[in-house]
């Protein structure tokens, strides 16, 4: 892929304004957002949050992963945001986004969404995916969608509280049709969709 399609975005800070505590005390799922946009810096943040690296030398990330086989793919519909408009999937090993497509999609995505205006709304919406063969292919039958669905879980909260402590919201939204989402991503059959966070300013 060109370079003009890899955006290298900041290292992520490691402390805050305001501390875990506060973050929870504060978390709320929200569905109204203002129409400021969100930074790249900040997109940065969230993408740590989710899935960074937090150490080099074992590759472990920011959210637990069963067998640290890492099944989860996090892409971002970006619509309001100093970066340009687009379908982006977040590389962790290089800290960085990948650009699928350009355009703005949250339309169509809120249309796959059962209308879900705070979709439409949202200044940007991460996409949480899972590659199920991936946890498959060690635990079999034992668990391997529970797995994924407990460390999907784990990066939604990872999203909300980095969310409220940066001075932003976001909603888990659950309701979908896989196939239209997977057509608007762009993404990969295997690619299967399991939360859509629209996040925004509040």
């Amino acid at each position: 892929m060109s370079e003009e399609y890899l955006i290298q975005m900041n290292e992520p800070r490691i402390k805050g304004s305001i501390s875990v505590e506060e973050a929870i005390k504060r978390r709320r799922s929200r569905r109204t957002f203002t129409n400021d946009p969100i930074l790249l810096t900040e997109i940065s943040q969230l993408c740590w949050a989710a899935q960074g690296i937090t150490e080099p030398s074992t590759k472990f990330r920011s959210a637990p992963s069963a067998g640290a086989l890492y099944p989860l793919e996090i892409f971002l519909a970006i619509g309001n945001s100093d970066l340009e408009s687009g379908i982006y999937q977040y590389s962790c090993k290089e800290h960085s986004l990948i650009c699928i497509k350009k355009g703005d999609y949250r339309s169509q995505l809120s249309n796959a969404s059962l209308d879900q205006e705070c979709i439409q709304n949202a200044a940007l919406n991460f996409v949480i995916t899972a590659i199920y063969e991936r946890s498959i292919m060690r635990y079999k039958s034992r668990g391997k969608e529970r797995y994924v669905h407990m460390e999907a879980g784990h990066v939604a909260q990872n999203i909300y509280l980095q969310a409220e402590s940066i001075g932003l919201g976001t909603v888990a939204i659950g309701a979908f049709y896989d196939n239209s989402v997977q057509e608007i991503i762009s993404m990969p059959s295997e690619y299967i969709p399991i939360y859509i966070l629209p996040v925004g300013h509040i």
